[in-house]
């Protein structure tokens, strides 16, 4: 399961170049039936499956490329949605429990909407646009809700902040935000410009990277975090280090059915043992930092 992404991913690559093709051959995919799914979504779930993983991934491309239609308006590669998208359909179909009663689709939408958001927020600037969840929410708002180009009036501005509970303040500064032209790094390359007047980031921002001190810093606290995390390990009775052994730390992970098989209980006992091991590591290790 843990290479579900990168196994499938590889073979669910976009570029520009072939983008019509893509687009042309998934919709060929035929969709599945919900006893289809059931049966495929069973597998995965329990028996950890990869080529129903694969299928689940596959026939519901399509409803990746719908999802993105509605993001064309931020002036980022179209391919490059579509694979975010994608990437995020992966994750949901890596965590959808059959069992729950719902199709797969109804539960990936926000698996794909989440991803596309966070690649969009990552390239659409530079400098990070927005930091906490209600900024998010704002930012993809008020592109929708601007009826035009131009700033906003104080009555567009009013109504705005009313729509999605926030301040005026918090609309115009987003607005700001989103408004703002990025800075090239190095600043122009006319080698006739007057050095006086280049004001680019390069010319001013300080490289802490190669600083001594941060460098011995951070490798103490990476030794730091691996002792703890050494000792919170060793705290474990031994059949939960074995299986977070086998599943985690060794080259070649074996299934919660294998281990279930060999401690003689069921594949969810064996799955609850793995959670309240990682449980008690962390709060081992948080108490300990």
């Amino acid at each position: 399961m843990a290479n579900l992404t990168s196994r499938v991913g590889m073979q669910l690559a976009v570029s520009e170049l072939c983008l019509d093709s893509y687009v042309n051959n998934i919709k060929t995919i035929p969709v599945l039936t919900k006893e289809e799914e059931k049966e495929l979504a069973e597998r995965l779930y329990n028996d950890e499956d990869l080529g129903a993983a694969k299928k689940l991934v596959v026939s519901h491309l399509r409803f990746v490329l719908y999802i993105v239609h509605g993001y064309r308006g931020y002036g980022l590669s179209e391919a490059d949605l579509i694979q975010e998208g994608n990437i995020g359909l992966m994750k949901a179909v890596k965590r959808f429990n059959p069992n729950v009663g719902v199709r797969l689709v109804s539960f990936a939408i926000h698996w794909i909407r989440a991803e596309i958001h966070e690649f969009i927020l990552r390239n659409w600037r530079i400098v990070k646009v927005v930091t906490t969840k209600a900024q998010r929410k704002l930012f993809f708002n008020l592109r929708s809700m601007k009826k035009r180009l131009g700033w906003l009036s104080h009555a567009e501005v009013v109504q705005i902040a009313n729509d999605l509970g926030v301040s005026n303040k918090d609309v115009l500064e987003m607005e700001k935000r989103m408004t703002m032209q990025d800075v090239a790094f190095d600043g122009p390359t006319n080698e006739t410009e007057d050095d006086e007047k280049n004001f680019a980031p390069a010319a001013y921002l300080e490289d802490y990277r190669y600083n001594p001190a941060a460098i011995v810093e951070e490798a103490d606290w990476k030794s730091y975090g691996n002792e703890q995390l050494h000792s919170a390990f060793e705290k474990l009775d031994a059949r939960s280090q074995d299986i977070l052994k086998k599943r985690w730390l060794s080259d070649k992970k074996i299934t919660l059915q294998e281990l279930a098989k060999h401690y003689k209980v069921s594949a969810e006992r064996i799955r609850q043992i793995e959670n309240n091991a990682m449980k008690k590591l962390k709060k081992q290790i948080n108490f300990a930092v």
